[in-house]
């Protein structure tokens, strides 16, 4: 009888075309997931995958294999994984992705009551600005803002992604507050390159009417994370472009003045990206939940929102 982990290896295998990204997802090694594809054709007594240097392949009969144990296979996962303790306790590792400035300042803070309700989770925090695959690389959730939503994966909004600009005291002082976006091209700014497209992001931003208005700076600084450019606008360096989740406190404090507080763009939503199952494990579906009702019980969408002024 084949064990779970010789069909796994083969199914996340074939998913993939890879068995060095199904050794990732699974945390095994390559050698390892090689041999328990090996070991499943043998017992079979059929070959399940073209190998080549580039990429796998299945087989005709790989290919039927799939099918017959696919739906199945992943049955079985859910069962197992979803299921909880004797105490009927959810437990397990919990591997989350997240945006580093957003995951820093407002997810790691419920950690510590997180792990009071579910002592038996086990986190594995990711902070990369990236977006990751769920599926292949082995993630329960994903925390952040811009995600396409591949094939089997759906989302739960936490908060709008409202870009506000943003300038220190410091750098303001002896000058003109600009009374419109438009009028922010007379001042030095730090400005955002894409990791993804390679390009510098510019914005359009919006007042409570629906009026709309580009929002243009000097590009005096190039900065391609968040976190640098929040620090180079506390530094005094220019004006910067950043979501309120971002800098909400640094402005509640004084360290930071909302420029054109009456304008904002719309980046879109922060929000949790998970596979969708017929059974979710257990640990996730808790994570999932908690976080949600956390950012409902401090009203996080309602303190994030540019709309606000």
């Amino acid at each position: 009888m084949e064990t779970l982990a010789n069909l796994e290896c083969f199914v996340r295998s074939a998913q993939t075309g890879s068995f060095s990204a199904t050794a990732r997802h699974l945390a095994l090694t390559p050698a390892a997931v090689s041999r328990n594809v090996a070991m499943l054709e043998r017992n079979l007594g059929v070959r399940l995958f073209h190998r080549s240097t580039r990429k796998l392949t299945l087989t005709e009969a790989g290919e039927h294999f799939l099918v017959c144990i696919g739906g199945n296979l992943d049955a079985l996962q859910n069962a197992i994984s979803s299921v909880a303790t004797d105490q009927g306790e959810p437990a397990g590792l919990l591997k989350v992705s997240m945006a580093p400035t957003f995951g820093i300042s407002h997810v790691l803070p419920l950690l510590p009551e997180f792990l009071a309700k579910y002592p038996l989770i086990r986190p594995e925090w990711h902070f990369e600005n990236r977006q990751v695959d769920l599926i292949a690389e082995g993630f329960d959730v994903a925390i952040g803002g811009g995600f396409e939503l591949a094939q089997g994966v759906i989302s739960r909004p936490l908060a709008p992604a409202h870009i506000i600009a943003v300038a220190s005291p410091a750098f303001m002082r002896g000058k003109t507050l600009p009374l419109n976006p438009g009028a922010l091209e007379d001042l030095e700014g730090i400005v955002m390159r894409s990791g993804r497209t390679g390009r510098i992001r510019h914005w359009s931003m919006r007042d409570k009417d629906g009026m709309e208005m580009a929002a243009r700076v000097r590009e005096s600084i190039i900065v391609n994370d968040p976190a640098a450019m929040r620090e180079a606008v506390l530094l005094g360096l220019g004006v910067g472009f950043l979501a309120v989740a971002d800098v909400h406190s640094w402005i509640e404090h004084g360290d930071l003045l909302r420029l054109v507080p009456d304008w904002y763009a719309d980046a879109g939503t922060i929000a949790m990206y998970f596979a969708t199952r017929s059974l979710m494990p257990a640990k996730t579906r808790v994570f999932i939940d908690f976080v949600s009702e956390m950012f409902e019980q401090r009203k996080l969408a309602h303190l994030f929102s540019g709309s606000e002024g």
